[in-house]
Order: C-alpha cells, then structure tokens, then sequence
C-alpha cells in the first residue's frame, strides 16, 4: 500500500473507528485527527469513548479532549485547528487519519463552511426556549415567514436545522442561505482522500453500544458526569448534552434509578446511530460504505485507485 496523505474515517458511533484509525496509524506511522464534537471536550473522557492514554501515547493523536466543557466549540473552529493539523501532518511527511461520526465536521472539511457570526447567547437561549415550549413546527413556521428561502429548504420536524436557521435570521437579519454563499472554503479536496463510513449490521451494532456504555460505566464514567455536573454550567451548552450526560444527571439529582439513566443513554445513542447513517448517506455520498472487518482492504483500494 502506498502512503496516503490523507484517510477520512467516519461511522456510527461503537462502530470500530477508532480501532481501524490506530490499526492504519500504526501501519503507516501516521497521525490520528479527531473529527467527534463530543470527544474534544476535557471533561468528557470516559463517557464519550476517548482513546485511552495508552492508545494516544502509542501513536500522535490531535483534538482530543483539548476544549473545556464550558465552551460552545464550533466548527469553524474545528476547521481552523484540523487545517493546522493537517498542515503539520503534511510537513512531517504523515498519513493524516481523521476519523470520528460527526458528519457536520466532514461536510466543513470537504465542502466548505458558511461564514456566519456567533450567535448571541440571549437569541440562542430565547429560540432554545420557544422550541421547548411551542415546538419545532411553529419555529418552522416563524422562519418561514421570516426567511422563506431557508425554511423552503428545512424539513419542519427537523429540530437542529429549523432552530439554527431562525437563530441565524434573528442574530443577523440575513438568511442563512446567503451565508452559505460567503463562507470559509474546503479544506481538503475530497477527491484526494481515501473515504469511508464503516456500517456494522445492525444488531451487532446495537450490542456494541451496550457493552461499550456498561464499559464506560464500570470505568467511571458516573463520577465523571457528576464532576460536570457539578461546575453548574449551561446544560445547552453542547457537552451538557453528550450521549448519556443529561439521563446520569438525573439519577445523580435523584429522579430516576440508576438502572434508568443507563438505559435511557444507551437508547439515545442507539437513536443517533439511525440519524448518523441517514445523514451521511444523504450529505456525503462519496464515502465509501463498508462492513468494519473489510475497512483496511477497502482503504487500500480506494488509495490505489486515486495514484492511478
């Protein structure tokens, strides 16, 4: 196999990123880029799957637990520090393995970013508010009448994207739409990258959520969320919501069992697993789909078909 500059490695959670990205690390001496919004954060170590601190030491990892938990990482910030990692990857003569599920990340890193401005903490806490209350449809639509071009484009039961367009209206009286047209530029030309999106069946998939959230579990990942939350941050702030934060908080606050909060984690991870695949499959359909035990020789081809 020839050395590749470049490998995006993406997959639903539990499914054998990691252990391929270490597997390619070491079989390139390459370097490993995280591309998960959960694992970046310091105070989530455990409870996000992180690799250990024997598997950071045994090859160089970047972004990984770097960010406090008390700040709102953006992706436009991701894309600044994965474009100096990939820079000094290049520059060291590295493979460059990034590899995580959050699909958002790769669309920034192949496609670009729209350059819109922070949102102002008392418009996102006010939208925030009124999805809570009235619903996702009557923020759709709000938006439809405020940003009909946006909206036209949104499904309206789709939470994520309907509160981030009317967030962005509000905040800079432009559509989003128009923001995508100015944004950042790709990073990262994908037709010079190996891409794949590994796709455990099903069943297997879900055992694997299980038997990894009882490893975090016997770990200490509870200890872990009650250090959180015990700094009292914003519980919109989006380590607050990492899978299995907010069910352990409820137990640690005396609502549910513990039996309860571990169950309800593992069914909102299983949940995201679903939305993961749609997503990619819709947004990023150049990645290669593949089974995790046929990842390496899929790598492989994909990287001999792009020297050719």
């Amino acid at each position: 196999m020839s050395k590749p500059e470049i490998i995006l490695i993406a997959g639903p959670t539990a499914s054998g990123k990691s252990a391929l990205a270490l597997e390619l690390a070491h079989k390139l001496g390459g370097v490993i880029v995280n591309a998960d919004s959960m694992q970046v954060y310091r105070d989530l170590r455990i409870i996000t799957a992180r690799p250990t601190p024997a598997q950071q030491a045994s090859v160089p990892h970047r972004l990984y637990g770097h960010v406090d938990a008390a700040e709102n990482f953006s992706v436009g910030r991701w894309c600044a520090e994965v474009a100096a990692a990939l820079a000094t990857a290049k520059r060291d003569s590295r493979a460059a393995i990034v590899v995580g599920g959050t699909g958002l990340y790769f669309n920034a890193l192949t496609r670009g970013l729209a350059a819109v401005p922070p949102i102002p903490a008392d418009i996102r806490r006010r939208v925030r508010a009124r999805l809570a209350s009235d619903g996702v449809e009557a923020l759709h639509g709000d938006l439809a009448q405020r940003d009909p071009a946006a909206a036209a484009r949104l499904m309206p039961r789709d939470r994520a994207r309907v509160t981030r367009a009317l967030e962005v209206v509000l905040a800079t009286g432009r559509s989003l739409v128009d923001w995508h047209q100015e944004g950042m530029p790709a990073v990262l030309d994908p037709a010079m990258a190996a891409k794949i999106f590994l796709t455990p069946d099903r069943d297997e998939l879900f055992r694997r959520i299980d038997v990894r959230f009882d490893a975090m579990m016997a770990a200490g990942a509870l200890d872990e969320v009650r250090a959180l939350a015990a700094r009292n941050l914003d519980p919109d702030l989006p380590a607050m919501k990492a899978h299995g934060v907010p069910w352990l908080i409820r137990h640690l606050d005396g609502e549910i069992s513990l039996a309860e909060a571990v169950e309800g984690g593992k069914r909102d991870t299983r949940r995201y697993t679903k939305r993961q695949a749609t997503w990619f499959r819709n947004q990023l359909p150049d990645f290669v789909w593949v089974a995790p035990e046929r990842a390496l020789p899929a790598v492989e081809a994909q990287w001999q078909a792009l020297q050719n």
